[in-house]
């Protein structure tokens, strides 16, 4: 029985190389936010809706589901990306537990994770944790991972200033 396993993972490994498995890019980017808000005004400022008031035009979702737009967990929506369409899927939106988690599918180059958590920090401010893990699905988004995870590491500087610009707006109103 010994020797039969023994054959059977050689021909696993076997298997393996002569597919020729590739390991395709891959990259994780994080960044901490201080909101200057309670976390109740915060959350809202993160979910496809609320981003429209601060992320600028090229934040434009488009709901598939549900018909009527809200950011609720299982809601499905389109991004364009030049000539490319992104789908995304709330896949965690627990405003209890401070956690809401994306997915989104470029075409079939990448596939991100979008991970944010909240963290109060003090009666009117918010801590926010992004984590961005994006991975191509073939040989031609390993570019892709590669120029988007650039941009990422300067999302939080970009971010945190369109939020401090749009809650300085919204308070002078």
């Amino acid at each position: 029985m010994k020797a039969l396993a023994s054959v059977a993972m050689a021909g696993v490994c076997v298997a393996a190389a002569a597919q020729n498995v590739t390991e395709r890019a891959h990259a994780e980017t994080s960044f901490d936010l201080r909101v200057k808000a309670p976390y109740a005004e915060t959350a809202k400022l993160f979910g496809p809706e609320g981003e429209r008031a601060w992320a600028g035009k090229h934040w434009d979702p488009q709901f598939v589901y549900p018909a009527e737009p809200r950011d609720e967990q299982g809601a499905v929506f389109t991004i364009q990306h030049g000539p490319l369409t992104a789908v995304w899927v709330i896949a965690q939106h627990d405003v209890e537990a401070r956690h809401f988690q994306y997915v989104y599918i470029l075409g079939d180059l990448m596939v991100c994770t979008i991970d944010v958590r909240f963290a109060e920090a003090g009666a009117n401010a918010t801590t926010v944790h992004v984590t961005y893990a994006r991975t191509a699905v073939r040989a031609e988004g390993d570019a892709h991972v590669a120029t988007m995870a650039e941009g990422d590491r300067r999302a939080g500087a970009e971010w945190q200033a369109a939020i401090d610009s749009h809650l300085s707006d919204h308070k002078n109103r």
